[in-house]
C-alpha cells in the first residue's frame, strides 16, 4: 500500500490512522521506519506517539538512541539506529528488554537482523513537494492492519 502525503499535516493524519488501526495492546509489535533524512520518519513517530496518548514532547532519539514512552496501550521504545554499527551495541542498550513493548525503529537497515520478526515496514520517500509512505506487512497480524488502512476512505 502506498500513500501520497502532501505535507506534514497529511503525515500526522496518517500516523493517527495507523495508531487507530493497531490493536489495543501494542506490546510486542515492531514497526520499521525507513527513508532518507527528512523524509518524514520523525514526524510520523511524533504524531504516532501523540495518537497513542503521549502528551509531552517527543525528542528525536538521534543522540539518546532510544526514547521510552508509557502510553495507555502499552510501552513504546522509539529507537534511532543510525549511529549503531552492530548487534553487539544493541545488547548494551538493553535491546531484548524492548521486545516487551512496541518498538518503533528508525534506520533499521543499519544493524543486520533488526528487521527479523518485525511486523510492519514504513518506507518514506520524497515525491514532488510531498512524500510517499509505502506500508508493507511483514507478519500475518500486520496484514490485517494494512488491509484495514487500505480500505479506509482517507487513503
Amino acid at each position: 500500500m502506498t500513500l501520497f502525503l502532501a505535507d506534514e499535516a497529511a503525515t500526522q493524519a496518517f500516523a493517527r490512522r495507523f495508531a487507530d488501526a493497531l490493536p489495543q495492546d501494542i506490546n510486542g509489535w515492531t514497526v520499521l521506519l525507513e527513508g532518507e533524512l527528512g523524509a518524514g520518519k520523525s514526524t510520523f513517530a511524533r504524531a504516532f506517539l501523540h495518537a497513542l496518548g503521549h502528551s509531552g514532547t517527543v525528542p528525536s532519539p538521534t543522540y539518546t538512541l532510544v526514547e521510552p514512552y508509557q502510553v495507555p496501550r502499552g510501552d513504546v521504545f522509539h529507537a534511532d539506529l543510525y549511529r549503531i554499527a552492530s548487534a553487539d551495541e544493541l545488547r548494551y542498550l538493553g535491546w531484548s528488554d524492548f521486545a516487551r513493548g512496541c518498538r518503533l525503529i528508525e534506520w533499521p537497515d543499519r544493524v543486520p537482523g533488526v528487521a527479523d520478526g518485525a511486523d510492519i515496514r514504513l518506507q518514506f520517500d520524497y515525491r514532488d513537494a510531498g512524500r510517499t509512505a509505502r506500508l508493507t506487512a511483514l507478519s500475518s497480524r500486520a496484514a490485517d492492519v494494512v488491509a484495514q488502512l487500505d480500505d479506509s476512505p482517507n487513503t
